[in-house]
């Protein structure tokens, strides 16, 4: 587990007010970019509990749509996003929930490009400026933006997570953490990978040749 610092507990340098709902929305929004990485022509945020509750005086909203801008947390521009010329590229709405099942600040992204198809990525903000992207569509992960990470999609397969492994084996690159999670047997299944160092562009293209693979993402690590 990793173990935060004195700093880490006072707050990261940001621009304010807070560093759970200000911060916090803005890493998250990182992430949540990072994960989907294509252009999207709709954005839907959906807030729960205090998230919805006070995230408007906080400047949660406006967290949110800097991290998914790929602002960072001390990024000036942050308190005057909504005039910016890049939101007017895309559609964004935010929704407002009350779930005793989902974290205090919880959120969901929902995705949507020009096809219609949306892809739905949940994460928490869990104090001091961490965050954890918790879910991905249907499939959980753990993706705290502390490590390099590789998001995979594929079909349930004997083998299929020994071939993955074993082409990161081979770069002499050591897996923090695996979670694998399946529909059912033999349909469809994801991997969450984090790693100590990062892959190169052709490991990536080569879990990709993987037969029955239908989606490779690698997630950089978040700045400090």
């Amino acid at each position: 587990m990793k173990q935060n610092s004195l700093f880490d507990a006072i707050s990261p340098i940001m621009i304010g007010p807070s560093s759970s709902h200000t911060a916090g929305a803005v890493r998250l929004g990182l992430l949540a970019r990072n994960i989907y990485d294509n252009k999207f022509r709709k954005i839907t945020f959906k807030l729960y509990n205090s998230y919805a509750q006070t995230g408007f005086g906080h400047g949660t909203d406006k967290g949110l749509l800097a991290g998914i801008l790929g602002f960072n947390v001390d990024d000036i521009k942050i308190k005057d996003v909504f005039n910016l010329p890049e939101v007017k590229e895309f559609e964004y709405k935010y929704e407002y929930k009350e779930d005793f099942n989902r974290h205090p600040n919880a959120v969901d992204f929902i995705f949507e490009n020009s096809g219609g198809q949306k892809m739905i990525i949940s994460g928490d903000s869990v104090g001091a400026g961490n965050v954890r992207i918790n879910k991905i569509n249907d499939f959980s992960v753990n993706i705290a933006g502390d490590y390099n990470s590789l998001i995979i999609n594929y079909r349930d397969l004997a083998g299929m997570i020994s071939k993955v492994t074993g082409i990161i084996q081979n770069q002499q690159i050591n897996i923090a953490s695996l979670i694998c999670e399946r529909n059912a047997k033999g349909e469809e299944a994801s991997m969450c990978i984090c790693l100590d160092g990062e892959l190169d562009y052709s490991v990536i293209e080569k879990i990709k040749q993987i037969p029955d693979i239908y989606f490779v993402r690698r997630i950089a690590k978040l700045e400090n």
